[in-house]
């Protein structure tokens, strides 16, 4: 509609023309030659300043008058109001408190205006309602029918007609003749009537408090250092409630509200896991997602936007308080120079020492739409009139003498006394907002205006604010937030100095102004409704502080007018209101004891130009007096009256006219204020009358002019008419504004109007031809009066669709449907369901409230036939698709209408408590709506396939119509409907189609009683439940992600749903409710490949709602499902173990990999990024919504936040979450899981891990508790499952298992372990479950390595209830201990058992002393006892004692032995880890330690072999041929033994006997260790005779490289028998061979002339701390043959110089006398190496002989020493050298460990023996030596030839040593040092006759050597020969001096 122009009204020169008043449409309609009408701005009248009254006025500003007024004459005008008025809503209040008016004389200028008009003899109907504010929130009077009787609805009255008593005579006035009149009383006037089961009644029990739970690993203890932490706060402090954080986005009532009774805790070992899924579920939400759903709204009466209240404190100027001031404040929009609500009044009284007068107590309350910069407060002063030659109103203003003088003050005072009539004094425009901070979603604010959010402490303009508000809000928000209020000083009055227009207060000047030296201190309040700005309002509902914003706009604009050329003298003070709780505005309809009765709502004058529909009744009329041109200058005011007729002008107005003060009756009259010598006399005042429902043409308005002489006289001042007036001029200007929600505008609603009053009337023809005119041209009707009157149009509408006639149904559906479609089109939100319609519906209509028959059997008969009639193809124009679109309304005025009949039949007969029976349909209404509902589902699926969206809202709208439908009728009818439906769309169809099914099946199954519905037939389960179970699995297998994923949600939030309604809390009900979901497992069992194909989100909601069913189940309906097949129990079981995948929780170090899971497709959208991958979808939304907000409760500088998060202050964490958010998807890392996770708020964060944590702990612990079950069913045989193997058992054990599980469940697993063993363990220690309980093994050890102890003792149990079962079943742990051994290898390769030290260095890890600390508690009988009552295990866990005995078999030895051996095997990985640094340089240890994990894992033949070729090549990489040898020799041996102790081979204990003389190791007792070891995996595989022969053939190639050819042979002869038994000729050929080679190698060897040696040995002593565990240890080295003394004391420097540090030094002992460690310097390492000679086994250790090793000894033996030796010569003096009569020699012999060749190049030094050989035994020693050297030498028999001649060249070498002269020296000087002088006498006669023997036979044999020499040599040798005898000849010659007797015998 195009506003016409703006113009004026001008009396007596009869102009009119339309007006614009502040944008508010006026029409002026002129009837005869003085009438005319018009409507304009409102206002109130003053009241009298009396001190008893309470006062709110308006004060108008005028300048003061200079010249004196004169009597006019009467003046007579007419108006007559037109009722084609655009009309606003309106906000109603209280009416004031009357106070009595000043009485002028009665004569007086008379102004007459007429308020009826009559239009086709009908008077234009009006009404009128409260223009005076009432209370803001009024308690209503609810009558809950649903409490007591079971009905359904709740009637809520209007307050405002019980408030409002000046409103009764226009509801009771007699409308009987304008039927449409009294529908539109009765519109406003009846109670409101809700159904409360509409959208839905849900109380939910509140989502559980989580509890962290303790995942521990490895190197954690989270439990003690939580045990250790509230030790120490119990000791510091309290903890209170206050300290627990809220880690949400929003407040969740985490209190203990989801609570499980103690039988369902003894049902079930933890909480479901259903809650923790969807920790933050929200059935409002939930439903809000639903396609088409149906949203409530407020109160037709329920205002929006932002609510100022202003509050007047006080009045002061600086020359003193000392008369009343009078004022009005209203709503200004200073652009448009619009007005934009009524005034406010108030007084204030000159009261001594009070600031604040007792009068000042109301507030005025105003309403907006949006902020608004230009919206300000105008506010207005007036004082009593000057008087003349008084006192005038420039004291206030004037520069000096500030003060008022004691006469003046006097003067004042006694004049205002006397004075009744006031005049303008001043004014000031406050604005609200400022530009650049006001918000679109209402409520920002200025920073500097009384509304600012932000307030500077003080600004460059002097102005300051506090903020008074205080949260009370307790910790979560309330529907409305609270308010912010300031206190606000204004200093810039501006005084009137002449009359002033609106004009003034756009001048940017204002020259013609001078400011008043006093201040107004008011309070402004701003309240919300619904739009709460998150912006501006913080946590706790303060208001944010920005100290940025520190210039304010009452610097700016209304302290310095509009350009702010002078300093603003205007302050914000907060003031201490401790009374102001919670200041949210209360809609009118709520009650709010906050609310006081005295606030004034001000009227909202652009009510009646908004598109919305009126929801109460007001009919008023307010009058603004503009201008009065007059010749003369005249203190001039107007009376202003109402009048019925003029007849008789002595009659009493009406009392129609509103008090300006606070009163309950309406005056007669209002006055305006004097225009004190004013020749253009202006006025401000704004007069309000209410207006009589019935208007005629004699109600008219009077206009008296009175000229009040202002002189002090002995009596008041009284007023004088005028007694002239200039004819033909513009004397009088007046504005009207007409508000009523009684006349409509448009003419076509009056027609309408009209014709059905005349149709109801019967006083048009019957056919209704002009009803059916007016009907169908309302589709013409303007928007905004079409939305005005929407409810009473709507309503005139359904009367005649309900009795109307066939025709006019007809015609009113089709205007209905024409309207609906307007309203929704043109004043629509985007909502599907328009808010005005949705309001209708709700709380307007009540089917006439009984007062006719109900509309449903019409409007569906009309609907009906029209629906038939477009599927039978009758062309039904294209209204049929605005008919679909608004069918929504249609079928729920059907419903409503239904319901209220119900409610009405059954209200007074109901007894009490009982519910309402169903409502019984008639036959012909049933099928009438059936065939509806087929036709409309036609439409559904016809238009489903063409893609309209139209569609879709239908199907939602059919859907709550048999939602709503259930709680009316019978559900077996509504049944029906539902299997129409699903007749019509069976099947998997189409996707569009299947998306409609599964929202018609959410809508349907989101019913209040669903759980409780009936089956189709009497013997059926609950009909609903059965076809969603059927429809949602049909969707599973959908081809349609979205449909899937659709059905899945809608499983789980039912679920939800039923699981926190608190109506379902018992036992009996759970089990209720699994019963009727548990037909879908066996679905789901029966068509697995349905749940394979589903994604991992949708898996998981399946699997969350299959155990949240399963868990619920008693025990026999889930017996009952394992008992069908083992196929069918084992798929049963798969599904658990998908839980345990699917919502596994992480360990931390995987977190990095969150979100890159190939099983976790992230399915949803850019809106719903995935936070985490094991929660709900809901979650992701949920905690995306939390990252756009704020966190409230969570003040940015409060205690808390430094508490949870202190790290956050840095710049790169912000605290907004929406920065975090913004800055995490800036840096392109905000798609992945992890990322998301990162920027969500520390608190936020931490609520999801705790989320998840309790999920998966949840889960864990249900599945335990179904496999609890599940052994007690196996048990008893009564279930269909694999006994031979229990795999069911085996695969969830083993999921619980492997994966991260929280220390509660930890604690309930082990009792259930032991049960499950104790029933169940012969089949899980069979062969069969071999890889099971290897598995078993390896976990337990695994959390034997936990540092938490709880943890760690409960394994170390676990491996106990493991070795009872050895023992029951077994009688021994052999079995076992290989199992364990294995175990723990594979162990050591998880676990880290070293660390790094400070140093650098290697040291024993805490995992490794953790571990050995559990296997030594294994062996612990005490602390194993201790443990099992800790545990809660029975007392006899560990008793063994079989069937057929008493005996316990256990035995703690056994045990201890297992204990050990596993001890051994961790010390050996732990020492090979520890040698990793130096592994290559101290080849030795590397080989050494090889060797140690060889002999540990000797248990298990595979571990054991790994091993032995580890070292293997080990010692190939040294070249240690022999020890090398040795490993593979040990191998085979091991392979030999298991094939002989299983007599697999054609070897026998003898070939094993033959083998270990190579190689000592192998064991000569062939045990059932290696038959024990075949565990799965290990054993058999290797254990073959193949690969024996290949080991030895191994061993005899590294043999042939060592040279030691006699080991050679002895293996190829075990390697024969295996070919002669296979008939391997060809191989046999090769053995042969190789052994013919071997002997030919033997046969050189032993003929060599220099004796053969294999390899050198050396002793190595270590004394030094710094060796470790070798301090103090020998070991014989063996070494090759080539390497020397010096070789091996180098390489050896050099392997433990790297060891030494800076305080420690390495020292080598030069000789190889004994060492005592303690003489040895403590800072200083040593080694001792000496050079060692083998013993042969059968040598003369006691022989005094000087030892030269030969193996030429004429027979084959083997290289095996196990004995060394080494002479070390000394004397008694202490001296290590001396003579031959001193040299004392000790010869040490040591025995080693084993034996040489071994598998190791040392061996440790076992046995220590010596001996002692006195000087003359080691001279004869020596002789011995030299005599048995040379006939060794006579008696060898030469290789070469057949004879036994000797060797030439080793005979001449020995002679020439023995005889030569040069060398005689050794022989000559034993004899002279033991046959001359005194070492001769010292000797014993034996000695000298041994010692003389063994010289005779020297000689002898020497003699014989030369003769042989002689035959043998040539004629080159004669001259040596030649030196020999001579030689021999002197030598005889020498000894005869000492041996006279050895001439004769030689």
């Amino acid at each position: 509609m195009t506003p016409p122009p703006a113009a004026e009204l001008s009396f007596f020169g009869l102009k009119y023309f339309y007006y614009q008043a502040n944008g508010y449409i006026i029409s002026i309609i002129a009837h005869t030659a003085p009438y005319c009408a018009l409507l304009l701005l409102v206002g109130n009248y003053y009241c009298n300043w009396c001190r008893s009254q309470q006062c709110a006025q308006k004060a108008s500003g005028v300048d003061e008058l200079e010249s004196d007024a004169k009597i006019g004459f009467p003046i007579h005008l007419i108006f007559s109001f037109s009722p084609t008025v655009h009309l606003p809503l309106f906000l109603p209040g209280t009416k004031p408190n009357p106070s009595p008016s000043p009485s002028p004389s009665s004569s007086g200028i008379a102004v007459r205006g007429g308020l009826g008009n009559l239009r086709g003899g009908v008077p234009a109907p009006g009404s009128a309602v409260l223009g005076c504010p009432s209370a803001i929130s009024l308690a209503v009077v609810m009558e809950d029918y649903t409490s007591s009787n079971g009905h359904r609805f709740k009637r809520i009255p209007r307050p405002l007609f019980a408030a409002n008593p000046e409103l009764e005579p226009l509801i009771n006035e007699n409308m009987d003749q304008w039927p449409h009149l009294n529908e539109l009383v009765q519109c406003y006037k009846a109670d409101w009537v809700a159904d409360e089961n509409k959208y839905g009644h849900y109380e939910g029990i509140g989502t559980p408090s989580f509890q962290s739970q303790i995942f521990e690993g490895p190197d954690t203890d989270i439990e003690t250092e939580i045990r250790l932490a509230s030790a120490r706060l119990s000791k510091t402090e309290d903890a209170t409630d206050d300290d627990v954080p809220s880690t949400s986005g929003r407040q969740l009532p985490e209190t203990g509200l989801y609570k499980s009774s103690s039988k369902t805790q003894d049902m079930h070992f933890g909480e479901s896991p259903l809650p923790a899924y969807e920790p933050a579920f929200d059935w409002e939400n939930e439903r809000s997602l639903i396609f088409g759903q149906r949203t409530p709204e407020t109160l037709p009466t329920h205002s929006s936007g932002l609510k100022i209240t202003v509050k007047v404190l006080s009045l002061s100027f600086q020359a003193g308080l000392v008369e009343p001031f009078y004022g009005t404040i209203c709503l200004y929009n200073r652009d448009r120079r619009e007005k934009l609500s009524e005034d406010f009044h108030f007084c204030v009284l000159p009261t001594e020492g009070q600031d604040v007068n007792a009068s000042l107590i109301r507030r005025a309350v105003f309403s907006l739409d949006a902020p608004s910069a230009s919206v300000c407060l105008l506010i207005q002063l007036e004082k009593p009139a000057t008087e003349e030659g008084g006192v005038t109103a420039s004291v206030y203003s004037r520069k000096e003498p500030v003060h008022m003088a004691e006469r003046e003050k006097q003067k004042l005072q006694v004049w205002s006394r006397i004075m009744p009539y006031r005049q303008s004094f001043a004014w000031t425009i406050v604005p609200l907002f400022e530009n650049n901070n006001v918000a679109a979603g209402g409520g920002a604010a200025s920073p500097s205006s009384p509304l600012a959010p932000s307030v500077s402490g003080s600004s460059s303009q002097d102005s300051v604010a506090e903020h008074v508000s205080k949260m009370t809000l307790d910790g979560k928000l309330p529907h409305y937030s609270s308010g912010s209020s300031v206190i606000v000083e204004i200093s810039n009055i501006n005084k009137v100095k002449e009359s002033y227009t609106e004009d003034l207060f756009q001048d940017p000047k204002r020259k013609v102004h001078k400011p008043v030296k006093g201040v107004l201190r008011l309070e402004v309040e701003k309240l919300h409704t619904n739009s709460v700005d998150t912006d501006n309002i913080s946590e706790g509902g303060s208001m944010i502080i920005d100290s940025n914003d520190a210039e304010t706009s009452f610097g700016k604009h209304h302290v310095n007018g509009l350009d702010g050329s002078r300093n603003s003298h205007s302050k914000f003070i907060g003031i201490d209101r401790k009374d102001i709780r919670v200041n949210a505005l209360t809609p009118v309809g709520e009650d709010h004891p906050d609310s006081s009765g005295d606030d004034f709502q001000a009227f909202d004058f652009r009510m009646m130009s908004r598109n919305e529909p009126f929801s109460q009744l007001f009919h008023c009329l307010y009058v603004y007096p503009l201008t009065v041109s007059l010749s003369r200058k005249r203190n001039l005011f107007i009376k202003v009256e109402m009048r019925k007729d003029d007849a008789d002008i002595r009659k009493q107005p009406l009392e129609a006219v509103y008090p300006k003060d606070v009163g309950p009756t309406l005056q007669k009259c209002a006055h305006t204020q004097i225009a004190v010598g004013a020749r253009m006399a202006c006025y401000h005042d704004e007069i309000k009358i209410c207006l009589p429902a019935l208007l005629t043409t004699q109600h008219h308005l009077l206009f008296t002019f009175f000229h009040v002489d202002l002189q002090t006289k002995l009596e008041a001042p009284k007023p004088e008419r005028l007694d002239f007036l200039e004819d033909g001029k513009n004397v009088f200007r007046l504005r009207l504004r007409l508000c009523s929600s009684l006349i409509p505008v448009n003419e076509r609603i009056r027609d309408f109007f009209l014709e059905y009053d005349r149709h109801n009337l019967r006083t048009s023809p019957p056919w209704g031809s002009e009803l059916l005119e007016a009907i169908n041209s309302l589709k013409n009707v303007e928007s905004t009066a079409l939305l005005q009157f929407l409810q009473p149009i709507l309503n005139l509408l359904l009367h005649l669709i309900g009795d109307g006639g066939e025709t006019l149904q007809v015609a009113a559906f089709r205007a209905m449907v024409n309207i609906l479609t307007r309203v929704q089109q043109e004043s629509s939100d985007g909502a599907d369901r328009n808010r005005f319609l949705v309001k209708y519906v709700d709380y307007a209509f009540d089917d006439f409230g009984g007062r006719q028959a109900p509309v449903y059997p019409g409007l569906s008969t009309v609907w009906g036939s029209l629906a038939r009639s477009k599927a039978k193809g009758y062309r039904v124009g294209p209204v049929y698709d605005d008919v679909l679109a608004m069918a929504w309304f249609f079928l729920e005025l059907i419903v409503k209408s239904m319901a209220l009949e119900q409610n009405r039949l059954f209200y007074h007969s109901l007894p009490s408590g009982e519910e309402i029976p169903p409502l019984q349909l008639k036959e012909g209404v049933f099928r009438c709506i059936m065939q509806l509902y087929d036709c409309l589902l036609t439409e559904v699926h016809e238009r489903c396939k063409k893609g309209l969206s139209l569609a879709k809202r239908l199907n939602s709208s059919l859907a709550f119509f048999c939602y709503d439908l259930l709680s009316i009728i019978e559900p077996r009818q509504v049944f029906e409907l539902v299997s129409l439906y699903m007749d019509k769309f069976a099947g998997v169809c189409q996707s569009v189609l299947h998306d409609c099914k599964l929202t018609f099946l959410q809508i349907i199954c989101d019913h209040d009683l669903f759980v409780e519905m009936p089956g189709r037939d009497p013997s059926d389960r609950n009909y609903l439940s059965s076809v969603l179970i059927q429809e949602i699995f049909l969707t599973l297998d959908h081809d349609d992600l979205s449909q899937r994923a659709k059905a899945a949600r809608i499983l789980v939030v039912l679920m939800c749903k039923h699981e926190f309604d608190s109506r379902y809390q018992k036992s009996e009900d759970k089990l209720y409710i699994a019963q009727l979901y548990f037909p879908l497992i066996g679905q789901i069992l029966d068509e697995m490949p349905v749940f394979y194909n589903l994604n991992a989100v949708e898996k998981r909601e399946v699997l969350i709602v299959i155990l949240q069913i399963v868990r619920n189940l008693d025990d026999p309906s889930l017996v009952k499902a394992w008992q069908q097949s083992i196929a069918r129990t084992r798929l049963f079981f798969k599904l658990l173990e998908e839980c345990l995948l699917h919502f596994e929780h992480k360990k931390p170090a995987d977190s990095l990999l969150l979100g890159c899971s190939s099983r976790s497709p992230d399915n949803e959208g850019h809106a719903s990024p995935k936070y985490s991958d094991r929660l709900s979808p809901a979650i992701n939304t949920y905690l995306s919504e939390a990252s756009r907000q704020e966190v409230r409760g969570t003040p940015e500088n409060g205690y808390l936040w430094h508490r949870v998060s202190p790290q956050l202050s840095s710049p790169n964490q912000p605290y907004s979450l929406r920065e975090a958010l913004a800055q995490a998807q800036s840096s392109r890392v905000g798609a992945t899981t992890r990322a998301l996770r990162e920027s969500l708020h520390p608190i936020l964060r931490q609520k999801l891990e705790v989320w998840e944590e309790n999920l998966s702990t949840a889960i864990s612990l249900q599945v335990l508790k179904i496999i609890d079950k599940f052994s007690v069913a196996a048990a008893s045989q009564s279930i269909a499952t694999d006994y031979g193997k229990l795999d069911c058992i085996t695969s969830i054990l083993m999921g619980l298992f492997s994966r991260y599980q929280p220390l509660a469940f930890w604690k309930a697993f082990f009792p259930v372990f032991n049960h499950i063993f104790s029933v169940h363990g012969a089949t899980l220690m069979a062969r069969d479950n071999d890889r099971f309980l290897k598995q078993v093994a390896f976990h337990l050890l695994r959390l034997a390595v936990f540092r938490n102890d709880s943890i760690r003792r409960r394994a170390v149990l676990g491996l106990q209830i493991l070795v009872r079962n050895s023992f029951y079943y077994f009688t021994n742990t052999t079995r076992l201990r290989v199992m364990l051994t294995i175990t723990l290898s594979e162990l050591m390769s998880d676990v880290q058992v070293s660390q790094m030290r400070p140093n650098g260095s290697l040291e024993e890890s805490g995992e490794a002393r953790r571990l050995r600390k559990s296997l030594e508690e294994m062996a612990d009988q005490s602390m194993i006892i201790k443990l099992i009552n800790d545990c809660g295990l029975p007392g006899n866990a560990l008793e063994a004692i079989p069937e057929c005995s008493t005996d316990n078999i256990w035995s703690w030895s056994e045990v201890k032995y297992l204990s050990d051996s596993l001890l051994q095997a961790l010390d050996a990985g732990l020492e090979h880890a520890l040698l990793a640094s130096i592994m290559t340089v101290d080849r030795y240890a590397a080989a050494e330690s090889y060797y140690k994990l060889a002999m540990a894992y000797a248990s298990v033949p595979d571990l054991h072999i790994m091993w032995l070729l580890h070292l293997c090549d080990a010692h190939q990489e040294m070249q240690s041929w022999a020890e090398a040898a040795q490993c593979a020799v040990a191998v085979a041996g091991v392979i030999m033994q298991a094939l002989v102790g299983r007599n697999d081979a054609v070897w026998n204990r003898e070939h094993v006997t033959s083998l270990r003389k190579i190689c000592p190791m192998v064991s000569s007792a062939v045990t059932a260790e290696a038959s024990a070891a075949e565990v799965e995996g290990y054993g058999a595989s290797k254990l073959t005779v193949d690969s024996a022969v290949k080991y030895l053939q191994l061993a005899n190639k590294l043999f042939s490289q060592a040279e030691l050819y006699h080991f050679c042979a002895n293996i190829l002869e075990l390697i024969i028998p295996v070919y002669k038994s296979r008939r391997a000729y060809g191989q046999l050929a090769k053995c042969h061979t190789s052994l013919a080679s071997i002997y030919d190698s033997i046969l050189e060897q032993e003929s060599s002339p220099i004796p053969f040696i294999d390899a050198t040995y050396y002793r190595v002593g270590f004394y030094g701390n710094r060796f470790g565990k070798l301090d103090r240890k020998e070991y014989v080295y063996r070494e090759p043959r080539d390497v020397r003394l010096g070789d091996i004391m180098e390489k050896l420097s050099h392997i433990y110089e790297s060891r030494m540090d800076g305080s420690h030094t390495l020292h080598i002992i030069p000789d190889s006398r004994q060492v005592n460690a303690e003489e040895l310097q403590p800072d200083v390492c040593y080694l001792q190496i000496t050079a060692v000679d083998p013993v042969m086994e059968d040598e003369d250790l006691g022989s005094r002989r000087e030892r030269i090793f030969s193996l030429s000894t004429g027979s084959v033996r083997a290289r095996v020493f196990d004995r060394f030796l080494f002479d070390t010569p000394f004397t008694k003096n202490g001296k290590t050298q001396g003579g031959l009569e001193d040299q004392w020699k000790r010869r040490t012999v040591l025995q080693t460990e084993g034996s040489f060749p071994a598998l190791v190049n040392r061996l440790l030094v076992v046995k220590s023996e010596s001996l002692e050989f006195s000087p003359v035994e080691n001279a004869i020693g020596m002789i011995e030596t030299r005599t048995a050297a040379l006939r060794n030498e006579l008696e060898e028999p030469r290789s070469s030839e057949g004879d036994h001649l000797p060797r030439l060249q080793s005979l001449q070498r020995i002679l020439q040593g023995s005889v030569a002269v040069q060398v005689n020296s050794g022989v000559l000087s034993v004899c002279k040092a033991f046959l001359s002088g005194e070492p001769a006498t010292r000797l014993r006669s034996q000695e000298l006759q041994q010692l003389i023997a063994a010289l005779l036979e020297f000689m002898a044999v020497c003699k014989r050597a030369i003769r042989v020499h002689f035959r043998l040599i040539g004629e080159e040798d004669q001259d040596f020969h030649t030196q020999l005898v001579n030689g021999f000849q002197s030598l005889t010659a020498e000894l005869s001096h000492y041996i006279p007797a050895i001439l004769s015998e030689l």
